[in-house]
């Protein structure tokens, strides 16, 4: 398709200025399709893969919305905010309100961001003392609305980001909920985007917006060409020590490491800081406030390793990762996709790596299937096997038994008669692991 370019279409200077601070110049494919509609003040269903500039696209068409409608005298908390933008997870949200000020900056208009797990008071205030663009989470929001601090009738433009993963992570009733409290259907501008347009998600458009115009962008593709896959099968006992061997070998710029458990983020950061690699992580247990500063020393380059259980993978935009790396290969097919998707940004190029063990080469297939195609797989030599510096990371109190998982991680703790990892590359009647 023939790719726009945001001088082209008809944006208010305001809104241009603020394309041009962020260095936009040509429209992705998700923008050039769904611009034209939601500037003409059409409802939207868009489909696009995480990366793919629709936060943009979206912000684009409300900043212009609330430019272009006659504004109301400065907002008091009690009337409302003009536009609503809904996310699933707290990093999507702060990333939105950070792309949000970025390109509104010329446009007078007041954004605040309503997460949990932050100041709530301070939240508050900021409510009351007025706001057009009000960019949150579910549960905050609601939190906030039942209490009447505010009013959702004046809603001009509502977005919803990542539909799907709103079903996923529960919040659908509380998503009917807030589409109830808003003006009504046709009264508002109303855009959904989600990685899946699915029936569940489709059903959801159809009862709460406006005769929404589908859009998807090349639904069947779902890693973008500019990443490079790789996959090690490697032992449990093991996996670490390739690890080291692979972080020394690539020598990323920026490393985003996956795991599938918070005990085994906070065991892995401990290690890596132990074997002399600058790390830190970010999980369920990490207040917000420290998840916050983790996030922005690994933006601004002060750690060169960030640690992250699924909270990251969805809305975590930094520049310049250069390697993602699936320390735990993902139990869902989906999250294997908006892991990789943190690199091979803007246009650069970007590694996945994968290590597959023992204990999670059953989701493998899974994986596989959703991409339609195999992972490339690399046979690791002896010599990328390093050893680890002795020592176990400090013990600290948790609720419930411990994991099985936590114990095998450093070399030597499992038993002698171990499975060893393939470490060389195999005869050619061999099949995969």
């Amino acid at each position: 398709m023939e790719l726009l370019t945001f001088e082209s279409l008809p944006l208010p200077e305001q809104v241009l200025q603020g394309i041009r601070d962020a260095k936009f110049d040509i429209c992705t494919p998700i923008q050039s399709k769904s611009l034209p509609i939601t500037l003409a003040k059409k409802d939207l269903a868009g489909q696009a893969q995480t990366g793919t500039g629709k936060t943009a696209a979206f912000l684009i068409t409300l900043l212009t919305r609330l430019l272009e409608n006659n504004p109301s005298p400065a907002p008091t908390g009690k009337e409302g905010p003009r536009a609503l933008v809904i996310a699933p997870t707290r990093e999507l949200a702060r990333q939105i309100e950070k792309d949000a000020l970025l390109l509104g900056k010329h446009c007078g208009l007041k954004t605040v961001c309503v997460i949990g797990g932050v100041d709530y008071e301070k939240q508050k205030n900021q409510i009351k003392a007025g706001v057009d663009i009000l960019i949150a989470t579910p549960g905050r929001l609601i939190d906030f609305y039942k209490q009447k601090f505010f009013s959702l009738k004046r809603i001009e433009v509502l977005v919803v980001d990542e539909a799907d993963r709103m079903f996923d992570m529960g919040f659908i009733a509380d998503l009917r909920y807030l589409f109830r409290s808003c003006s009504a259907y046709d009264k508002r501008q109303s855009m959904l985007f989600s990685a899946t347009l699915n029936h569940r998600v489709m059903e959801l458009c159809y009862e709460h917006m406006n005769n929404p115009v589908r859009v998807a962008i090349e639904p069947e593709k779902a890693v973008v060409d500019a990443i490079k896959q790789v996959l090690y099968h490697v032992g449990q006992h093991e996996k670490f020590n390739l690890l080291l061997g692979l972080m020394k070998q690539e020598a990323g710029k920026k490393v985003l490491i996956f795991c599938n458990t918070k005990i085994e983020a906070e065991i892995l950061e401990w290690k890596l800081n132990h074997n002399g690699f600058n790390s830190g992580q970010i999980s369920g247990d990490l207040a917000q406030k420290a998840r916050i500063r983790v996030l922005e020393k690994f933006q601004d380059g002060e750690l060169d390793i960030l640690i992250a259980t699924d909270v990251a993978s969805r809305g975590l935009h930094i520049d310049d990762i250069t390697h993602v790396i699936n320390y735990d290969l993902p139990q869902d097919a989906e999250d294997y996709v908006h892991r990789i998707g943190r690199t091979a940004r803007a246009g650069n190029k970007g590694t996945a790596i994968t290590l597959c063990c023992e204990e999670f080469a059953q989701h493998l297939e899974r994986v596989e299937d959703y991409l339609k195609s195999k992972i490339p797989v690399s046979w690791p030599e002896e010599e990328l096997f390093l050893e680890e510096k002795e020592g176990k990371p400090p013990m600290r109190k948790r609720r419930g038994p411990p994991k099985k998982a936590s114990s095998h991680r450093n070399s030597g703790n499992r038993p002698g008669n171990a499975r060893r990892p393939v470490r060389r590359k195999p005869n050619a009647s061999r099949s995969r692991a």
